[in-house]
């Protein structure tokens, strides 16, 4: 299972014009090769009347899915630099299709192969791109005495507090880091003089902005 991971928070979409050509980029993410494809034709149905819908998707884990596609622009001038994107900002699950309104001016290669990387760029940074890391969710009971100690300790950490239930006791429920389960474990029960009760109530991934 994949711990942390870019991708993309959003549907976003961002324009440029080049030589009087509208370059319109569309970028989201997906989860599977079929959404990609869906996303695509989605895309394509909008801008039906455009000159070109250029596109490319990464897929899985291991960006074991990988396609690019130049509709009818001079093979390798768009749907491959497009891929390059995706895979320099190290994006996953992201699907981006560039669609062209012909101004009249040819670019040359070189030209259409800038213009299709940059519309590509601009559509993520509209869509912003998210680490998500995998987090254990950790439920700490506690009798009430250790109430306010325990919630000031772990406000006042790295550590995010997701909520507290009250019944006979106190419970906590912590997003930890996967990675410092043990550390979290070791730090309440120095804390509590082992007087909690520690386990792992469900795994998730949390996002957040890339810095």
């Amino acid at each position: 299972m994949r711990k942390n991971y870019f991708t993309l928070k959003r549907f976003g979409s961002d324009e440029l014009i080049i030589s009087k050509s509208r370059f319109i980029a569309h970028c989201g993410r997906v989860e599977t090769e079929a959404e990609a494809i869906d996303f695509i034709n989605k895309i394509k149905k909008e801008n039906h009347s455009a000159t070109h819908n250029c596109s490319a998707y990464v897929i899985g884990e291991h960006d074991q899915i990988q396609k690019a596609n130049d509709d009818g622009e001079p093979s390798g001038t768009a749907g491959v630099p497009m891929l390059e994107v995706l895979k320099k900002q190290h994006l996953k699950d992201t699907v981006v299709v560039v669609t062209r309104y012909f101004g009249g001016t040819k670019l040359g290669a070189g030209g259409l192969v800038r213009a299709y990387g940059k519309s590509t760029t601009i559509g993520i940074d509209a869509a912003v791109v998210v680490e998500r890391r995998l987090h254990s969710l950790m439920k700490v009971a506690v009798d009430y005495t250790w109430l306010g100690k325990i919630e000031n300790m772990i406000r006042s950490s790295s550590y995010i507090l997701d909520k507290i239930d009250y019944t006979d006791g106190v419970d906590f429920y912590i997003f930890v880091p996967e990675e410092d389960e043990m550390k979290f474990t070791n730090w309440i029960i120095e804390m509590t003089n082992g007087q909690s009760k520690i386990q792992l109530d469900q795994q998730q991934f949390l996002e957040f902005d890339r810095q």
